[in-house]
């Protein structure tokens, strides 16, 4: 909090907007890129355990080579979510089994800047989220979920 100058500052209810348009944003470039680059980075080391994070960072990460002020921003917020949401993450349990499943999802030339198309994935361990970071190796096959009528 001390970093990025938020140690007074009101927390937020949620981590990000749900109609964001970051994606068209057309302000300034930061004084301080690389401030950007280290705050986001910490977010996504951080949503390794922390999945409420994992779209918001998803959105940040995309804008590492050239943040704008509302992509700061936007991170900031992800840090005020933080500073009312303390103490929160994923926890093993020792009940958990170890079955492994996976879902995806993609949202066909939904990007509004270049018109591609957008996929989304994560893969559960048990009951937690947490699986390559763990270093956990799987002899069984994976179940894999997809809304795609035609897959």
């Amino acid at each position: 909090m001390t970093q990025t100058g938020l140690l007074g500052e009101k927390p937020a209810e949620f981590p990000m907007e749900t109609n964001h348009q970051l994606a068209l944003a057309k302000g300034n470039i930061p004084d301080d890129v690389e401030k950007y680059r280290r705050l986001v980075g910490r977010l996504i080391y951080l949503s390794v355990t922390r999945p409420d994070l994992a779209y918001s960072v998803h959105i940040l990460s995309q804008f590492i080579q050239q943040p704008r002020m509302e992509h700061w921003e936007a991170a900031l917020r992800v840090v005020r979510y933080l500073k009312k949401n303390p103490g929160q993450g994923i926890l093993m349990r020792s009940d958990s089994a170890l079955s492994l499943k996976g879902w995806c999802d993609s949202d066909w030339a939904s990007c509004p800047l270049t018109r591609r198309s957008l996929a989304g994935w994560f893969v559960l361990l048990g009951f937690t989220h947490l699986l390559g970071d763990l270093g956990v190796h799987h002899a069984h096959g994976m179940n894999l979920f997809c809304d795609s009528q035609s897959a």
